[in-house]
Order: C-alpha cells, then sequence, then structure tokens
C-alpha cells in the first residue's frame, strides 16, 4: 500500500485560499464589481474634508466623486485610449508575435530541449529564478518571456509546469528590487523621486543633497542571492510537492516534450542562433559610441527615457521572430511566409481571454487612481506609522509593511514611492537614516505582496499562463501557489534588511546609511 505524507496544516490553508479564490467571479467580472465599489466608495467620501496633505499638489487630498457628471462622462469618452493605452496590453500582445512565431516553428521548443540536455535538473529552480531576476533589466520583458518559458522548461524536464510559473513568477516580480549586479530602469525612477522627497526636509543639508540612481545597487544585488535561495527552497520542498496530485489536462498537442534532437532540428536550431547572434551584435554595434542614437537625452542607454529602453519590447520582437523564421526555413517546420502569419496568429488567439480581463482591468485601474482613493489610503498610513514613533528598526520594518499593504491596492512602483517618501524620508532625515536607507525599505515591501495581489496589471496573463496547463486554474490557484513566496520574500527580507543596516554594509553607489552621512 502506498505511504502518502500527512496534509500539515499550512498546505490545508493553502488549499483553502485556492477554493476559495477559485469561487469568485471571473476576474473579468472581479474588476469590474471593483470598478462599481469605487464609483460607490468615491462618491461616498468625495464630500468628505482631509487635512492630509496630497505629495504631488501640496494641498490637503480629495477624493473625486467618479459618479459625478465631469468624471462620469470623462470615464466614458476616455474609455477606448485607457483601453488601448494600457501598458501591460501592449507589451504582452507585439511580444508574443514574435514568441508566436518561434513557437509555432518549433524554435523555442528545440532550444529548451538543447539546455535541458546539458543542464542539471537539481539547478533547473535556481538558474529560472535568476533569470527572472535578471530579466528586469528589460523592463516588464519577463512577464511575457521568462514566466511562460518556466512551465516549458519545468513541463519539458518531467516536472509541475504550474511549479516553474511560480518559480518564474518569484524571480520576475516576487523580486522586482533585487538585481544581478546590473540596474534598470526602476533604480533612476526611485533615486530621482527619493531625491525629490528628501528636498522637503527642513535641514539645511538637504537642499544639496543629490541621490544617485545606485544608490541600492549593493543591497538589490545581495537581496538576489537571499531571493534565489528561498525561492528554490520553497519551489521544491513546498510548491512541487503540493502540486502532485494537481493533474496537468492542457491541450496535449500545444505541451512540450523533451525528446532527442533530430538533424534537420539541430541543424536549424545552428543556424537560428547563429541569426540571433547576428541581431546581438546588430544592437551592441548601433549602441555603441556616444553618439548611438540609442543614447538618452543624457547620453546613458539605460535611463528611461533611451530609446534603447524604451524599444525593449520591439528588440523582444525582433530577437524571436527572426530566428523562429530562419529555424522554420532550415529545419523544414515553416516553408512559407503563410505559416509564419499563421504562428502570429494562433499566439494572438490565445490572448483572447486576457484582451478581455485587461479591459476590464482597465477601466478599474483609471477609475481607482482618479478617485484617489489609493493615495488617500497611502497617505493615511505613512502618518499613522510617523505618529507611532517607534524605534528606528521597527519604522523600517513598518516602512516595509506598510508599503506591501498598499501594493495590494496601487500597482505602480513609482506612484506608491511619490506617495509614501513625500512623508517617510524627511521623516526620517529627522531621525538620522539616511534618504537611501529609506528607498531600500520601501523596495523590500514593493516586491514581497507583487505576486499575491490580483490587481497587478500582469496577474491576469500569468493565470492564463496556468490554464494552458491546468484548465481549471484561477484567481485562487495562483494566489495559493504564490503566498508562500509572499510570506517568506516579507519577512525575511525584512530581516536580511535590518541586518544589513545593523552590520553598517554599503547600499550601495554614492549611498549612506545615516544622515547626514558620516565621513
Amino acid at each position: 500500500m502506498e505511504n502518502h505524507k500527512p496534509v500539515t496544516g499550512f498546505q490545508r490553508f493553502l488549499n483553502g485560499v485556492e477554493v476559495v479564490g477559485n469561487k469568485l467571479p471571473d476576474p473579468a467580472v472581479l474588476f469590474a464589481m471593483f470598478l462599481g465599489l469605487v464609483w460607490l466608495i468615491s462618491w461616498g467620501l468625495s464630500g468628505v474634508s482631509f487635512d492630509e496633505i496630497d505629495p504631488r499638489t501640496g494641498n490637503p487630498i480629495q477624493v473625486v466623486n467618479m459618479l459625478e457628471g465631469g468624471a462620469l462622462t470623462a470615464f466614458t469618452s476616455n474609455i477606448v485610449s485607457t483601453f488601448v493605452t494600457f501598458p501591460p496590453l501592449g507589451v504582452v500582445l507585439v511580444a508574443m508575435l514574435g514568441l508566436g512565431v518561434a513557437e509555432h516553428t518549433g524554435f523555442i521548443n528545440a532550444g529548451l530541449r538543447s539546455i535541458l540536455s546539458v543542464t542539471p535538473k537539481m539547478l533547473l529552480t535556481p538558474v529560472l529564478i535568476a533569470v527572472g531576476i535578471l530579466s528586469h533589466v528589460a523592463v516588464d520583458a519577463g512577464y511575457v518571456l521568462v514566466i511562460p518559458l518556466g512551465a516549458v522548461i519545468f513541463y519539458a524536464a518531467g516536472r509541475h509546469p504550474l511549479a516553474g510559473i511560480a518559480a518564474a513568477f518569484a524571480g520576475v516580480s516576487g523580486g522586482f528590487s533585487a538585481t544581478v549586479g546590473v540596474p534598470s530602469s526602476l533604480d533612476p525612477m526611485l533615486a530621482g523621486l527619493t531625491q525629490a522627497a528628501a528636498r522637503l526636509s527642513a535641514d539645511p543639508a538637504a537642499a544639496t543633497l543629490t541621490i544617485n540612481p545606485l544608490n541600492n545597487i549593493f543591497f538589490t544585488s545581495a537581496s538576489a542571492i537571499l531571493i534565489i535561495l528561498v525561492g528554490w527552497f520553497l519551489t521544491d520542498k513546498v510548491i512541487e510537492p503540493r502540486l502532485k496530485n494537481t493533474a496537468v489536462n492542457g491541450d496535449p498537442s500545444t505541451l512540450p516534450t523533451l525528446d532527442e534532437l533530430q538533424p534537420h532540428e539541430r541543424r536549424g536550431l545552428k543556424f537560428a542562433m547563429g541569426a540571433m547572434l547576428l541581431c546581438a551584435l546588430g544592437l551592441v554595434f548601433s549602441a555603441y559610441g556616444d553618439n548611438s542614437a540609442w543614447r538618452g537625452t543624457d547620453g546613458a542607454l539605460t535611463s528611461a527615457s533611451a530609446p534603447l529602453m524604451r524599444s525593449i519590447v520591439a528588440i523582444i520582437f525582433v530577437f524571436f521572430l527572426v530566428p523562429g523564421i530562419v529555424y522554420g526555413y532550415v529545419a523544414g517546420t515553416a516553408n512559407n511566409h503563410r505559416a509564419i502569419i499563421q504562428g502570429m496568429s494562433k499566439s494572438m488567439s490565445g490572448m483572447g481571454y486576457y484582451i478581455v480581463m485587461a479591459f476590464f482591468c482597465a477601466q478599474f485601474i483609471y477609475a481607482f487612481g482618479q478617485s484617489n482613493l489609493g493615495a488617500l489610503m497611502a497617505i493615511k498610513g505613512a502618518l499613522a506609522l510617523k505618529e507611532l514613533a517607534l524605534p528606528m528598526g521597527v519604522t523600517l520594518v513598518g516602512i516595509v509593511f506598510l508599503t506591501a499593504l498598499v501594493n495590494l491596492l496601487v500597482g505602480s512602483a513609482s506612484a506608491k514611492w511619490a506617495l509614501i517618501g513625500a512623508i517617510m524620508v524627511p521623516m526620517l532625515m529627522e531621525l538620522g537614516v539616511s534618504p537611501d536607507l529609506t528607498q531600500a525599505a520601501y523596495r523590500v515591501g514593493d516586491s514581497s505582496t507583487n505576486i499575491i495581489t490580483p490587481l497587478m496589471p500582469y496577474f491576469p496573463l500569468i493565470v492564463v499562463f496556468c490554464q494552458k496547463y491546468v484548465k481549471e486554474s484561477g484567481i485562487g490557484t495562483l494566489v495559493a501557489l504564490m503566498l508562500p513566496f509572499s510570506i517568506s520574500f516579507l519577512l525575511l527580507w525584512s530581516g536580511f534588511l535590518l541586518a544589513y543596516w545593523a552590520l553598517g554594509l554599503p547600499l550601495g553607489i554614492g549611498s549612506s546609511l545615516s544622515f547626514p552621512a558620516l565621513s
């Protein structure tokens, strides 16, 4: 008789989360309900006067009644533009066009089989999480590239594909503020907001304070090690064992296999990788030199305004389209242009459900932002934390947890920091804490709950990825998968931050732990 390990209390809790979560309405309907709730709450609070100052305007914050005539007509007149300009929508669809060709011709499948043939199975998880963290260099590319490939890699290796999605999601989104020694576009964005917040301090030294865009690079690089190790343990020891009885019931014809590469596949892969290398060399050559058109107005390649950073999605499109076409023609899996267009069409047809969800998600996020409800909650939370006057270490952890809570409602990292930072940075400067350290605390909280909030713009897309393998997957399935990562990251990363601070380790370039900086 087969022995079964007893189900632990935590596993029963996760099972309960999954059951309850999956009983919620369809995500599209859920976003529509949230939209109605925003309208009602904004109407109820629109007449209330608040004393809290909105750091974006310098005036007392006021909830906007979204049912008022002007606001309602603005909502309806912008409904199309709100949808088509919804940031994740274009990123997903354009990237999926190139990926669709590469997948349809067999390039991705052959490439992964080649990699898996030489990669030890035990190292798949940490490598996948590390790649997810590294994808931050390409802004949001990890959501549409690394996460679905995580499922493919795990399934092709004989492991559960949802565990691959969980590990990749943990690296891409849970480790959003971790880096592998390479800066991302988030670094200068947050540093600029931190400097603006620091200038609000009454201390004379604040007037000349300059925040380096890489002020957290040492801390975030060290954090990557923590994220990889914790994610590795949770994926292999908690998530995958729990998925043992979850059947993979997706369409067998669309699921990857780990067969040995055939001669025509090896030949196609060789030419396709050569084409990808030529694309990379062309990009490097065109980016070389101070006068490169890829550089931003400040001369940097990695600044938020640089055409290179703004073209990441287009680059992904080309880097998979060209090798996909080459592989198809050489391997004989796509002998004409109609097969290429068929690959694009197939990938778009699979995005239909996501597009519906994206429509309602975009409308909700627009209304929620316009109503100022999220801003009100962030400001009230920051002021409440300030009034508690807790010890410095406890206050740092308080910033982490406050950010993690606000993150469940306000998805944009820059929007949250603009609201919270304007209060917390000057306050902690008065207590001798540097803006660099306060920003580091914010980044920990901002990452930890990304993976469990259905309001995160890419969350519906990850649900769609899960449904490709397990048809009955829903919001509850994904939340239950990611909750162990979220809790562990929140607690262990907070402890890591405190240890980093207690040991006096440098946070990054041009940074300090105290204010004024100790010489």
